[in-house]
């Protein structure tokens, strides 16, 4: 055994005092990065050894007591001369001795020594460090790791997966991360572990196929060549000579007109816009189907159309080359715009939201387009208006831009056979262009600061901007094609620059099919 000089000579240590003691001691040195604090071991053993001895009197402060345990035992300062001694004896050790010495300790311990270990190793080996360490120090160490890692962490306790789910700023990267919208006011510091899980279930769907549902609208008994959707509404024009409104959510149509033939229809709560195969364009009231205005100019079929009640301007694009610009109310045609060389399949008329040499934000900008042309206008009274720039993706004319045009105001989108092309509206520069080479011929259906909406003959996909890379796809009919891009469209679209958890909800897709119903793609509700 160990041994040490003392003022009687060499002695036999009692238990249960050195033993508790010594243990202690030997424990804080062999691992003395698990003290707590100077006297941390000596103090834990100290009282365990005064409610051995006494229990009755239960644990106290050193001193007083402990100088009667010492009394027929050994002098204080005798023992603590034989601890250190031991001590230095002990850290001059091998670990392999160090190891052995605490084993023939533990063999020569009593049930007292032993439930004294019991008690105390796991409170030095096991430290908490999310319990005992600042929040904001906790908070930073937290992300570091994947979300993933730190919902396995939330099981370990109640006090791990409080401080963890109050961890907004990890929450809040993770959802970035998937393409989810942040809204800073919210407070709750436990809202975004929640936006997490309802956003890492959305995305499951997607990557699985399973995110979506289908549904059919019928009621057309010709061809439907015409669709626009908005705030939960779908306008459907046919060649039955009518033109029907329906609530997407129940299948309803809400109204239902008698019409000309149309190619393209726009609407709101009080009216009805169509461009026909006629070669005129009409507006009709929704609520008694009269024709409140007929615009009579163009030599062919009338492909696009769009208005603004603000400006008091409508605008439409034909077969015969040409661009018009009418007073709204009025009817009157203001402007022809030429210079196309094919039909005008596309016209949009929007509020700019940049500067440049050409225009200013709030300028409101006409946008046209053929088969290889993209060409801008201001919007004006005057007769001879020119054309501010024309965009093109080639020169060849085997290349062919699909016919569906994005503007927003800042960016202008169109898809080609060479990829999807994206051009700055301020200074006209292409920014770039993102190709898909698994998949040729992928049409545009809506753009975003996240996501793009595609489709080809086979199915609809979903591209995460970010990564330039497909995420999911659905399936698809064999769905009415249309070389003007009128017999299919996007549905809701703010999902696009951001999932929230509430705006994947409604229309996603809609086309016309050859048994003339319409073809809807709707967002499945969250499990």
């Amino acid at each position: 055994m160990l041994g040490g000089a003392g003022r009687g000579g060499d002695f036999q240590a009692p238990a249960p005092l050195l033993t508790c003691r010594a243990l202690a001691v030997f424990l804080s040195l062999q691992a003395p990065w698990l003290r707590s604090g100077p006297g941390r071991c000596e103090a834990l053993a100290a009282r365990a050894c005064l409610v051995a001895v006494n229990p009755a009197r239960g644990p106290g402060p050193r001193g007083a007591r402990s100088g009667k345990i010492f009394h027929n035992l050994m002098e204080r300062k005798d023992f603590e001369t034989w601890l250190d001694n031991i001590s230095v004896t002990f850290l001059s050790l091998t670990d392999l001795q160090k190891n052995e010495t605490l084993d023939h300790l533990i063999s020569l311990s009593g049930a007292v020594q032993l439930r004294h270990l019991s008690n105390n190793l796991e409170t030095l080996l096991k430290r908490d460090f999310l319990k005992l360490l600042p929040l904001e120090l906790s908070f930073y160490l937290l992300k570091w790791l994947d979300p993933q890692t730190l919902l396995t962490c939330c099981l370990v306790s109640k006090q791990w997966n409080k401080v963890i789910s109050a961890c907004t700023e990890v929450w809040q990267t993770a959802c970035k991360n998937l393409g989810w919208q942040i809204d800073d006011s919210v407070q709750d510091a436990l809202h975004w572990k929640k936006v997490y899980l309802k956003a890492i279930l959305r995305m499951k769907q997607l990557e699985d196929h399973e995110a979506f549902e289908t549904s059919s609208l019928i009621g057309h008994s010709a061809r439907v060549y015409a669709l626009y959707y908005k705030d939960g509404l779908l306008c459907t024009g046919s060649d039955d000579l009518s033109a029907k409104l329906w609530d997407v959510s129940t299948g309803q149509c809400v109204y239902g007109i008698q019409t000309h033939t149309c190619a393209a229809v726009k609407f709101d709560e009080q009216k009805l816009v169509t461009g026909s195969f006629d070669n005129t364009v009409a507006c009709w009231e929704w609520s008694s189907g009269a024709r409140t205005q007929h615009f009579r100019g163009h030599t062919g079929a009338v492909f696009s159309v769009d208005y603004n009640d603000e400006l008091d301007v409508l605008v439409s694009g034909s077969a015969d080359f040409t661009v018009k610009v009418w007073a709204l109310s009025a009817g009157t045609c203001l402007n022809t715009l030429t210079g196309h060389t094919e039909w005008v399949t596309k016209v949009v008329l929007q509020k700019c939201k940049v500067k440049s040499l050409l225009h200013s934000p709030g300028d409101y900008i006409l946008l046209s387009a053929d088969k290889y042309e993209i060409k801008i206008w201001p919007i004006g009274r005057e007769i001879n208006c020119k054309c501010l720039k024309t965009l093109s993706v080639s020169e060849d004319r085997s290349i062919c831009l699909q016919p569906r045009l994005h503007f927003d105001g800042k960016y202008i989108v169109c898809s080609s056979a060479l990829g999807l092309y994206q051009w700055d509206f301020a200074s006209y520069d292409i920014l770039r262009v993102i190709k898909t080479p698994e998949i040729a011929n992928l049409a545009l259906l809506g753009f975003g600061d996240i996501f793009a909406l595609l489709f080809d003959n086979r199915y609809l996909y979903i591209m995460d901007l970010r990564t330039e890379s497909l995420i999911s796809r659905w399936p698809l009919p064999e769905y009415r094609k249309s070389k003007r891009g009128s017999s299919f469209l996007a549905g809701e679209a703010s999902w696009l620059n951001g999932l929230d958890g509430h705006n994947d909800t409604g229309l996603v897709f809609a086309t016309s099919m050859p048994d003339h119903s319409i073809h809807l793609v709707l967002w499945k509700e969250h499990g």
